[in-house]
């Protein structure tokens, strides 16, 4: 499949009163291979204007420098995000309206409607990660992380899932133990239900969300349950304060060194 094609929205939903969940359409999504926390990225268009694709490549090198080449003005922003599930040709994805965040892509999702387009690169395949293989494996993460978790829940036999959420009206139809910050500082809710839980030996874990409070996650099951790190899968999907287009920190390339395994 070309990694690279456009997304036409064909409905627009709101699950809940923070989630905007976008059905898109296009070329290559029938074909496309389906497995657990599938991710792609997205590509908005700069106001006012169509969306401008890099020329199509499989290598994601050569791909990305053609995207750099596009003029600054005509360049569309990219963003990660993950398939929530996907139906004969058509892919749903969820968007999660921060309060305090007016970047590209929630600004494009709070006004969503039918017959909008944008780009994609991807899903690839090459981007796809292992699904924890243990006794019990632990799911936990935040708003964002709930598509993936989604799709995680038919893959794991033996699951202990926390989901933390704004408050009871964000809750969805998942088998899941949901957690309320109702104004709680971000990820203490999950922290201390991850504290509370019941980890074996042979346990694994999953978790996704807000970078910060995924580390605070990792250390503990690390530096206090006394997991191997190499059962761990992690990834921080967002920060607070700083967008996808703001250069990493020094924890964030910690971080990418050892998902690289250096």
């Amino acid at each position: 499949m070309n990694p690279t094609g456009l997304l036409e929205v064909t409905a627009v939903r709101r699950p809940t009163p923070r989630t905007v969940r976008v059905t898109f359409t296009g070329s290559g999504l029938a074909e496309l291979e389906a497995w657990p926390d599938q991710q792609l990225k997205l590509l908005f268009p700069p106001p006012g204007r169509p969306v401008r694709l890099p020329s199509g490549d499989d290598d994601v090198m050569r791909w990305y420098q053609a995207y750099l080449a596009i003029p600054e003005d005509e360049r569309p922003v990219m963003r990660s995000y993950t398939v929530r599930s996907r139906d004969r040709g058509t892919i749903d994805v969820e968007f999660v309206l921060h309060a305090s965040a007016d970047g590209p892509a929630t600004t494009w999702a709070r006004t969503a409607a039918v017959g909008e387009v944008l780009g994609r690169y991807g899903p690839d395949a090459a981007y796809r990660r292992p699904v924890p293989k243990a006794d019990t494996v632990l799911l936990a993460g935040d708003e964002t992380a709930l598509p993936a978790i989604a799709t995680l829940l038919s893959e794991v036999d033996d699951a202990i899932v926390f989901v933390e959420v704004a408050d009871a009206a964000e809750e969805q139809p998942l088998p899941v133990r949901w957690l309320h910050r109702n104004g709680a500082p971000h990820g203490t809710k999950l922290l201390e239900a991850v504290r509370g839980a019941s980890l074996g030996p042979g346990s694994a874990a999953w978790l996704a969300g807000e970078a910060g409070m995924v580390r605070s996650l990792r250390r503990h099951l690390v530096g206090e349950r006394g997991l191997d790190k190499g059962v761990i899968e992690f990834t921080g999907y967002w920060r607070r304060e700083l967008t996808q287009d703001d250069a990493p920190t020094s924890e964030d390339l910690a971080d990418a060194r050892e998902k690289l395994g250096g």
